[in-house]
């Protein structure tokens, strides 16, 4: 069944948080779980069942998330503030796939406005593995069959037309679309089961889906077996970012 997680809901989620490299943020928990919210002794999901994990984070300004990995593939989606990701300029709207065991960053945030981003996986992840730690780079060159894979899309302009693909799709199923839609005007996603599920974020106005209303940075998770996400643009319009994960691949 289709995961919903409205921004009014997950605002009672808003927490501090610090890394372990020193980066401060605020942290948001809309789907799933996460270090931040997990009882102190609560075993680990297992890292190879599916398993929906979305949160914001609002990176304090002047900040920098060292380079890192994890465990599990990852969409970023930076909302607000602006900053640089490696080498890539980050405003809204950037959007930023990571596959497993790819190191990625630093992440800067901009010293006036910080940077804000969506994280959204669909497996379970202990958090990050920071490359200037010897044993993470030791653990990183001895996963078999690793192979780097990153995708940058943005930031993007405003939008001109009523869709557009921004990453693949690839034959693994690794894909992501924006829609802007008018007021009134309905939207149907790709199959789900072209691949290892899919986000939706309303980036701008708002979707209703069913009996549910989704404002802006309100998300939803759609799994391989659900239909095809439907939603239908509120009086202001929508702009939607979906993004699908490619078929699991082994780490």
């Amino acid at each position: 069944m289709t995961l919903i997680a409205t921004a009014d809901t997950a605002r009672v989620n808003r927490r501090r948080g610090s890394a372990p490299d020193g980066v401060t943020f605020w942290h948001t928990l809309y789907l799933g779980t996460s270090r931040y919210n997990m009882a102190p002794g609560m075993p680990d999901p297992d890292k190879d069942a599916l398993f929906p994990m979305a949160f914001l984070v609002e990176q304090d300004p002047g900040s920098t998330a060292n380079a890192h990995f994890h465990q599990q593939d990852q969409f970023q989606l930076v909302v607000a503030g602006h900053g640089t990701l490696g080498l890539h300029d980050i405003r809204p709207v950037t959007l930023h796939f990571t596959a497993a065991h790819t190191a990625y960053g630093p992440i800067r945030a901009s010293q006036d406005d910080g940077v804000s981003y969506f994280t959204l996986r669909n497996g379970f992840d202990p958090g990050a593995r920071f490359m200037q730690m010897a044993e993470n780079r030791a653990a990183l060159r001895a996963v078999r069959g690793r192979v780097h894979r990153e995708a940058v899309a943005g930031p993007l302009s405003s939008a001109t037309q009523p869709s557009e693909t921004l990453i693949g799709p690839e034959q693994d199923g690794l894909a992501a679309w924006r829609y802007r839609l008018a007021a009134g005007e309905a939207v149907t996603g790709r199959d789900p089961a072209q691949g290892r599920g899919q986000y939706w974020v309303v980036t701008a106005g708002s979707l209703s889906h069913g009996d549910q209303t989704l404002d802006r940075l309100s998300c939803a998770f759609v799994y391989p077996d659900d239909a095809a996400f439907h939603g239908v643009a509120g009086a202001a319009g929508a702009e939607i970012i979906a993004m699908q994960f490619p078929h699991r691949t082994t780490h």
